[in-house]
């Protein structure tokens, strides 16, 4: 097996793990994805099965005030997008799902620039 296959490997595993833990608590979930140029959230209540928001570093309120998608300053935009659209959804507490990221980083700028702005974890 090679590398980059079982670093993939170990990071579903990870990520199904994360997930597991997350569902039980039967609340809506702050997905987070992030790739080498932008970052990605989302709401969603599985229960529904339906995302209730989304916000990443391409859309028009974020990208005109950052330099780059891919830094810690785009993610904390990011993130007060997402906690504005979570109290126009009337969603107040969510349970933070990583995704099978280290909470570090840019990861980590999203969540508290959340919590700063008002969402409850």
């Amino acid at each position: 097996m090679s590398q980059s296959v079982k670093s993939k490997a170990l990071f579903a595993r990870r990520k199904q793990r994360v997930r597991r833990v997350i569902k039980q608590h039967g609340r809506v979930r702050l997905s987070v994805f992030r790739s080498g140029k932008h970052i990605y959230a989302q709401l969603i209540d599985d229960s529904k099965g339906v995302t209730l928001a989304a916000a990443s570093s391409l859309d028009k309120d974020v990208k005109g005030k950052i330099k780059s998608t891919s830094t810690v300053e785009a993610a904390k935009s990011v993130g007060q997008l997402i906690a504005q659209k979570a109290q126009k959804a009337n969603v107040k507490e969510v349970v933070f799902d990583r995704g099978g990221y280290l909470f570090h980083g840019r990861v980590k700028a999203l969540a508290d620039a959340a919590r700063e702005a008002g969402l409850q974890f």
